[in-house]
């Protein structure tokens, strides 16, 4: 139980703590709402993309997908034209609804995280993502830890030793509340540790 909860608090971390544009790759050409929207325009039937879109939305999807399936029957240029323009109406949609800007369709990324969150997800395993996370986890606690004992036997030689140590000590002390917060999240159970600026 204790190692399933470590590595929940490490996945979640370890997700949680990648800057959001790494994250946020609905709109780039290999995300799951293109591939959804490549899938629907192959079908001619818009549902497996509808999931995608809040149900406010689902009626400008489905007046674009029309439009879309009309104007990609004229020619080849036409139905890459048309294919694009209906990504990006579906990307709009899905990133307005969470809230998020859209500042257009991405080219498609290759990121071993979200590789492996899509391959634990086809493969119904969570196994090899558990083992990415987990490792990448440990080797960000090693470093800051490392740096922090560094700096510590340093810090009271002058005071641009002890600032570095206090850099160093806030980076690992923010990356163990962050581990903290993950671990905890939505539980309800567990208390935020104070910030490191309310510590004695």
């Amino acid at each position: 139980m204790k190692t399933t909860l470590l590595t929940a608090i490490a996945i979640a971390a370890a997700i949680a703590a990648l800057p959001s544009p790494a994250l946020a790759h609905c709109d780039t050409l290999n995300g799951p709402v293109v591939q959804a929207a490549r899938v629907a325009l192959k079908a001619g039937d818009v549902t497996p993309v509808l999931k995608w879109v809040p149900s406010a939305a689902e009626a400008e999807v489905r007046a674009a997908f029309a439009r879309a399936i009309e104007v990609r029957a004229g020619s080849p240029a036409a139905r890459e034209l048309a294919d694009t323009w209906f990504f990006e109406t579906v990307v709009r949609v899905h990133r307005a609804s969470e809230g998020e800007p859209y500042a257009g369709l991405k080219p498609a990324v290759e990121d071993p995280l979200l590789n492996a969150a899509d391959h634990a997800l086809e493969a119904a395993s969570a196994e090899a993502l558990v083992k990415l996370v987990t490792g990448h986890v440990t080797e960000g606690l090693r470093a800051r830890h490392a740096r922090a004992v560094e700096a510590r036997a340093h810090a009271d030689h002058n005071v641009d030793a002890g600032r570095a140590y206090v850099a160093a000590y806030v980076e690992y002390v923010h990356y163990l509340e962050a581990l903290h917060n993950a671990g905890a999240g939505g539980h309800g159970t567990a208390p935020a540790p104070a910030p490191v600026h309310d510590r004695k």
